[in-house]
């Protein structure tokens, strides 16, 4: 890949992370293409400035996916099944909104996907978390395998325990990072640091709070 892409679809568009992300990508003169199941995030998305297109996750199929991404250039995916103990929904919507995301991006001609997953979910889990947990940790492992597989040009990020903080644009990030905590504001700046690298593409990293600043952050990273 060897330019940043200019119109960028969001799956999962009225999430938390993607509401922290419209702005900094509508700021930096990108058009964005948020994507949601609700008449009334749809509503909010447009006052935002985004386009809104309807998406629901889990009843759409790949080519769904493929039409709603229609006219874009980058993918990113940062959708969630929710906190609640819905075991089904980690693998509807973490898990197979993934593929169908993969495959979508693939049928509209859409090389780059940046994915947004969690921290340490390659790593085996104690005994005693509960099954809510392991499906979630499953769909993002599997998730970000099938992206690594995809022949895209991917980049994904997995961040630690996110919070409502408002962010401080200085994190650590590396391909694995001692678990701890970051704003949902400095997980979205930085994919939007990653969309404007090209060189990001075939990179996966762990996200917490620190010290650098976000720009040398991924700068050092790719080093």
């Amino acid at each position: 890949m060897t330019s940043t892409p200019k119109t960028i679809a969001i799956v999962g568009g009225h999430g938390k992370i993607a509401l922290q992300l419209i702005p900094l990508l509508l700021d930096a003169g990108k058009h964005v293409v948020a994507l949601a199941r609700k008449d009334e995030q749809l509503t909010h998305l447009e006052s935002l400035g985004a386009t809104a297109r309807h998406l629901d996750i889990e009843q759409a199929d790949d080519a769904a996916f493929a039409e709603a991404f229609a006219g874009c250039d980058a993918v990113v995916f940062t959708a969630g099944g929710g906190p609640d103990g819905n075991i089904e929904r980690k693998r509807t919507v973490d898990l197979e909104g993934a593929l169908k995301s993969i495959a979508g991006a693939r049928q509209a001609g859409i090389d780059r996907l940046v994915q947004v997953s969690a921290i340490g979910v390659d790593k085996p889990l104690p005994d005693d978390v509960s099954e809510v947990w392991q499906a979630y940790v499953a769909a993002k492992r599997d998730a970000d395998a099938a992206l690594r597989d995809s022949g895209l040009d991917w980049t994904i990020i997995r961040p630690g325990g996110l919070t409502d903080d408002a962010g401080t644009g200085q994190v650590t990030l590396a391909p694995e990072v001692e678990r701890g905590s970051v704003p949902r504001a400095d997980v979205a700046a930085v994919v939007a640091a990653c969309l404007d690298r090209p060189e990001t593409a075939g990179h996966q990293w762990e996200l917490v709070s620190g010290d650098s600043p976000i720009a040398d952050a991924v700068a050092a990273a790719l080093h």
